[in-house]
């Protein structure tokens, strides 16, 4: 499975639109009661311009009659050409859509999460033309949720939550108290949200502790994230198995070899390299024809 906060942190609204009302709630910003979400094409490219694509891109029906078009942004570090392409995706939506359109950015580092938010005007310094005015959600406005009984309130506010304050030093208490709500969950239910936090916290070091939460809070959970954390435990193990046959034979392991060994997450590529070792002179016969 692909880690990527990038990709949680936007697709999250696309699998949960009803995740807007809460998050509106955290912005202090009123759009109204829901009555509908569609997920529009992220392709705003021109007949001739370079490609443009917005991350998400939904179109938000309310109570009252209105519509409205939310594209959300997830932004990763400081960037001082997002603005103006932030500028035209808003512009190019207006003019395609004839709605007002709504940008949300999506950040899990606080410095970027507190640049985007800042209004940006684009034109003369004595007059704006445009002044661009994103709604940011990130780990300086985003709530901590530590307590299992309000993560159980909104399970999707809750795992954007968590995904925007995985960098967190405290991330350990936020992490259980999901696992814990999620272990009287329904797993149809239950299987995508924990999918969705593996892939949002991606390489940071909650990542790791999420994974073994996961396995032992969650023990009969089914799914892709269960499967890769079993394959990567009986890589792990044959690892080890391999190292055990090279250092009874007494051959010597180069660094470099040794950290192919156990960066390699495949299991029967292991295994093939275990049954070499097993007459192989050297680590070079290992990987012959590798």
């Amino acid at each position: 499975m692909v880690s990527s906060p990038y990709e949680a942190m936007h697709r999250i609204f696309q699998d949960y639109p009803g995740l807007l009302s809460g998050v509106s709630e955290v912005l202090g910003v009123d759009f109204g009661p829901l009555v509908g979400v569609t997920v529009l094409p992220t392709d705003l490219t021109e007949a001739r311009p370079v490609e443009r694509r917005v991350d998400t891109l939904l179109r938000v029906e309310t109570e009252d009659g209105a519509s409205y078009l939310l594209a959300i942004e997830a932004q990763g570090k400081k960037d001082p050409a997002k603005p103006a392409s932030w500028a035209y995706y808003l512009s190019y939506l207006h003019t395609k859509y004839r709605l007002p359109p709504v940008l949300l950015v999506v950040c899990q580092d606080r410095a970027t999460a507190e640049w985007a938010a800042r209004p940006v005007d684009i034109g003369l310094p004595q007059w704006a033309a445009i002044t661009l005015r994103p709604l940011v959600v990130g780990p300086h406005n985003m709530p901590v949720i530590t307590d299992a009984a309000e993560v159980r309130k909104d399970l999707a506010l809750a795992t954007l939550s968590l995904i925007t304050h995985g960098a967190d030093r405290d991330h350990g208490a936020i992490l259980k108290a999901m696992t814990t709500a999620l272990r009287e969950t329904p797993d149809d239910i239950k299987n995508p949200i924990a999918e969705l936090i593996s892939q949002g916290l991606g390489n940071l070091p909650a990542a790791a502790l999420w994974r073994k939460l996961v396995a032992v809070d969650l023990s009969f959970y089914k799914s892709p994230l269960s499967e890769e954390i079993r394959d990567e435990g009986r890589a792990q193990q044959a690892a080890r198995m391999l190292f055990l046959v090279l250092e009874r034979r007494d051959i010597y392991v180069p660094d470099e070899a040794r950290e192919r060994i156990t960066g390699c997450d495949d299991v029967d590529l292991l295994e093939q390299w275990h049954s070499r070792a097993i007459t192989a002179a050297s680590t070079e016969e290992i990987f012959q024809d590798e």
